[in-house]
């Protein structure tokens, strides 16, 4: 059966029904009307980028949500600590704000890669990148070979060099 294109129209109509119920769902689980009001447009904009019929709006809405909720979090722990390591730093580095915005869109952008890794990939390659940790030792905390450290971090690297 081919997809069925799923009309403006019945979007509208989907919004008109459920977009309040939504934004108070946000609402809850957020403690912001704003940040509510923004992820409940952002759900409807990937409601209205679907190419099929939606037969419970309510339930797709919330699975929808829940994911931007949770990227919503994830987003904002990312900033913290990215805030935190530039107020560290012992001088001004003079970063503009876009420049700023650029680093902390690759960290969200690399983050998310490396949440798609199986869990020994990611820490192998974090204990590397981030703490120093050498292969010898990564592979003793692991309880894997010196060659599958190599092949993890490896594997993250590629990852995190060669995505879309």
């Amino acid at each position: 059966m081919p997809a069925v294109t799923l009309h403006h129209a019945q979007v509208a109509t989907i919004y008109h029904d459920h977009h309040h119920w939504l934004q108070s769902w946000l609402r809850n689980r957020l403690g912001s009307a704003s940040d509510a009001a923004d992820l409940a447009h952002d759900t409807f904009v990937r409601v209205l980028a679907r190419d099929d019929t939606i037969r419970e709006p309510r339930a797709l809405l919330t699975t929808i949500a829940q994911g931007m909720v949770a990227n919503f979090y994830r987003r904002r722990d990312i900033e913290l600590a990215y805030e935190e390591a530039l107020a560290a730093w012992p001088e001004p580095h003079g970063m503009s704000l876009e420049e700023r915005a650029i680093v902390l869109e690759t960290l969200v952008r690399i983050d998310a890669l490396l949440a798609t890794l199986p869990a020994p990939v990611r820490q192998a390659f974090l204990l590397s990148q981030l703490d120093g940790v050498g292969q010898e030792e990564i592979a003793a905390r692991l309880g894997v070979s010196l060659a599958t450290v190599k092949r993890y971090i490896a594997k993250a690297m590629l990852l995190c060099c060669f995505a879309d």
